[in-house]
């Protein structure tokens, strides 16, 4: 007899062990579920369902909508999201992820969300979206359960054993700095418009990864600033997610200032950076595969290591 109920205290070493057995691509440690989800300001225990065989766990989602803004005063009150979900593999196709997922979106609906997506929430997304390479059958359950794919952004890796500052970019970092831009480490100064330039150009994840970032004890030195008269116009951080060196950005230049290639000397005075403290990869999780920033990132030796699909259900 299956039974089905929220979290509560003390589940968590079951769910961990759960997750490990079920998402093979995607193993978690106890303490990076408790800061992404059990320290998540927006965690509410209603939304992490949880289905029992007698005394086992065997099925696990999780559903969050904003209680917390991440900039301003933006609750987006329309929006909810599941940010990961499993089932023991004896029990799949047997119901539980279906009425695990019922409950989860009834839980968003029941507070007044209109839509779910699938699992493109920020802050603390694990993934990007759904891996149909590596969890074909959590695809097409998604597909079944009336969820349908928006974009597929692209995970890449750029190993840096081989890496060098090409002359051709030194040139061209000379060449700027006589036209009155700078490339520089960040310092206390640059901290408030970096992150409202982040905010306000790009996305209010940016920021807080910064903000955040710093206050976990990224040093200054992971975060490059790009002026221009003393404006900003682009910046790069390493390490600002989870405190993982290797893994690259947020990164992004000032789209009237593209064109003069400030971001591949951001990216390349960057991965130079990384391999001087002896880092020998950087990845990141989440581009476009067409887009500039990805054939950027091509051109600079990144491979594509995965792809995921952002999916989305009206509720």
């Amino acid at each position: 007899m299956i039974s089905y109920r929220c979290y509560q205290s003390g589940d968590e070493k079951q769910i961990v062990k759960l997750w490990n057995e079920s998402l093979l691509k995607d193993p978690i440690t106890s303490k990076r579920f408790r800061n992404l989800v059990l320290l998540d300001p927006n965690f509410d225990p209603k939304g992490l369902r949880l289905a029992f065989d007698h005394e086992n766990l065997v099925g696990c989602v999780y559903s969050v909508r904003r209680l917390l803004p991440m900039f301003g005063t933006d609750l987006e009150p329309e929006n909810g999201w599941i940010s990961f979900f499993f089932v023991a593999e004896k029990y799949r196709k047997t119901g539980v992820g279906e009425q695990l997922i019922k409950e989860a979106t009834e839980f968003l609906k029941d507070n007044g969300r209109k839509y779910v997506f699938f699992a493109s929430y920020a802050p603390n997304y694990i993934m990007p979206g759904i891996d149909e390479t590596a969890y074909p059958e959590a695809h097409q359950f998604l597909l079944n359960q009336g969820f349908t794919k928006l974009y597929s952004p692209i995970a890449m890796d750029r190993n840096l054993v081989d890496f060098q500052l090409d002359e051709d970019i030194r040139q061209l970092v000379t060449q700027r700095e006589k036209e009155g831009y700078s490339f520089r480490r960040a310092k206390d100064k640059d901290l408030y418009e970096v992150i409202q330039f982040a905010n306000l150009q790009f996305n209010p994840d940016w920021g807080r990864a910064i903000r955040e970032g710093v206050l976990q004890g990224l040093p200054m030195e992971r975060i490059l600033v790009a002026r221009h008269d003393e404006k900003v116009v682009g910046f790069c951080i390493y390490g600002g997610y989870e405190g993982v060196p290797e893994r690259f950005g947020p990164f992004g230049v000032a789209p009237e200032q593209q064109g003069k290639k400030l971001g591949k000397i951001l990216l390349n005075v960057c991965l130079q950076q990384m391999k001087a403290e002896g880092l020998h990869g950087a990845w990141f999780l989440w581009t476009g595969e067409k887009t500039s920033a990805g054939y950027l990132y091509k051109k600079t030796g990144f491979k594509i290591t995965r792809t995921f699909h952002v999916m989305k259900k009206d509720l």
